[in-house]
């Protein structure tokens, strides 16, 4: 196993439906520009609150990606 040497980037997903899609929200739009995204490790979790009910699910995350 050769030694890996790792960049972490710090986004926010957002979604209307869950935790989980906010996250598969900002990995998905990561992977469009960064290669070889091996990790995430979520930092924050909030939302947004309409008439006493979640409409709004923001997640913050920080990818880890291999440098080449």
């Amino acid at each position: 196993m050769s030694n890996h040497v790792y960049k972490t980037l710090e986004l926010t997903g957002s979604s209307p439906n869950s935790v989980e899609d906010a996250v598969r929200t900002a990995i998905a739009k990561a992977h469009q520009t960064v290669r070889d995204i091996q990790w995430f490790n979520i930092t924050e979790t909030r939302g947004h609150v309409v008439d006493g009910k979640v409409a709004h699910w923001q997640v913050t995350l920080k990818l880890g990606f291999t440098l080449e």
